[in-house]
């Protein structure tokens, strides 16, 4: 079978793999704990398979520094588990190691499966599949105020091109002045939420809105790249704004004083956010 080379895929909108890739990206945020164990039982590291992990991985990949980056970002979702210090962590660290050693096999499969053999793209995906037999989430699921904590996180990028967008200016200098009130509160309101993620087994999503988030504001501004900003002023409001987003993500799940004192700060400035979703 002829092998494409990573050189005829520009971007990934143009990747032929794309529903598969951003299936399993998308179920990453999702994986529950029992799955754990399941993943890593699944998985072994044979010759074959550690030949298919070369290849799929060689500079010449599709979008190999994009499978590279999918990696970094399963070890944030995942830190707390590889850490194992929390006392919600139930599985041990060694397992979930383990299992990620599966997961990122699963990636990089997805990424690279344009120059893979047959043989080998199976090799690689076998134990994810064992587990997750099809692609069943479209994209990670945000709660019943989904949209608002999309128009959230879309207004961040937004935020970090306020050195050339009036708009963006006014909203982060205000953002700044409001993220100095109610800081005590607001710290027990982001446990309270953290919590809720907690037992409503949305702590990975948790992570992944704020991941998300803070690639949002920490994005260049095009017209000035390089251009130094306040990291104190920064740090702020980025806090701030995932504070909201999170807030919003388990706002089934938290009392409404509890929602209002995360999102107010940051929604009331926003007049198409105000209210719940419809």
């Amino acid at each position: 079978m002829a092998r494409r080379t990573g050189t005829t895929i520009g971007s990934l909108e143009e990747h032929p793999n794309l529903p598969e890739i951003l299936g399993i990206l998308a179920q990453l945020a999702h994986v529950r704990d029992d799955e754990l164990p399941r993943l890593a039982e699944a998985w072994c590291n044979t010759i074959a398979v550690a030949e298919a992990r070369d290849r799929a991985l060689s500079p010449d990949s599709p979008l190999v520094l994009e499978a590279l980056s999918a990696f970094e970002a399963v070890a944030a979702l995942f830190d707390d588990d590889l850490r194992g210090e929390a006392a919600y962590v139930t599985v041990g660290c060694d397992v979930t190691t383990t299992a990620l050693k599966a997961v990122r096999d699963a990636i990089a499969a997805a990424y690279a499966r344009p120059c893979l053999s047959r043989s080998e793209y199976q090799a690689l995906l076998r134990p994810w599949r064992t587990v997750y037999p099809a692609s069943t989430v479209d994209e990670p699921d945000l709660g019943p105020r989904a949209e608002q904590v999309k128009e959230l996180l879309a207004l961040l990028p937004l935020l970090s091109s306020r050195c050339h967008d009036a708009e963006g200016r006014r909203l982060y200098d205000a953002l700044v002045d409001r993220s100095f009130a109610q800081e005590s509160d607001r710290a027990d309101a982001r446990e309270a939420a953290f919590q809720a993620a907690v037992l409503t087994s949305r702590r990975r999503v948790w992570a992944l809105v704020r991941r998300s988030g803070a690639e949002g504001l920490s994005r260049p501004c095009p017209s000035c790249r390089g251009v130094a900003s306040d990291e104190r002023e920064s740090s702020r409001v980025m806090a701030l704004c995932l504070d909201a987003a999170c807030a919003l993500l388990v706002a089934d799940a938290l009392p409404d004083a509890t929602t209002l004192v995360l999102t107010e700060p940051v929604t009331s400035l926003i007049p198409q956010q105000r209210g719940p979703s419809s």
